[in-house]
């Protein structure tokens, strides 16, 4: 069997939502629906797909833009780092996604490209509910851990 390993980087991003007159707020997450397979996922896409010089760090940058519609700054340099594996037209991908904590600056979710047949800011709990994939899971309870 042919292998193949892929390299992606992401954002899972938040947004302040803040309590009506108060410095007290909410804390909504990004997720986006994938147009073809239909799961729930964080904005995620290849490292240097356009651009060979890219960085992890600026894939996942324009991914959040591309997927999620939204413009977002990286909070944490240090990214989580999930693996998995599937195989697809008789091909086994070993799949790296580096994932960052980012916040929303700015942007609408309804802006996102083809490859998302919707993206929006949910809570926490609906993120848990939501996401498709294990892998994604697991990366926003190291997030959350994190905080």
């Amino acid at each position: 069997m042919k292998i193949i390993n892929q390299v992606s980087a992401g954002g899972i991003v938040f947004k302040k939502i803040y309590h009506l007159g108060s410095n007290i707020y909410d804390l909504t997450w990004l997720i986006c629906q994938h147009s073809q397979h239909k799961g729930w996922v964080f904005p995620k896409g290849f490292v240097g797909d356009k651009d060979k010089n890219e960085t992890n760090e600026t894939a996942a940058i324009r991914e959040v833009e591309e997927e999620g519609g939204i413009k977002a700054k990286i909070i944490n340099p240090e990214p989580i780092i999930s693996k998995y594996e599937y195989q697809f037209g008789g091909v086994l991908y070993k799949k790296t996604v580096y994932y960052f904590l980012m916040e929303y600056v700015s942007g609408d979710p309804k802006n996102h490209d083809f490859e998302m047949s919707d993206a929006k800011f949910v809570s926490q709990d609906e993120v848990k509910k939501t996401l498709t994939y294990d892998s994604d899971k697991e990366a926003f309870e190291k997030i959350l851990q994190g905080l």
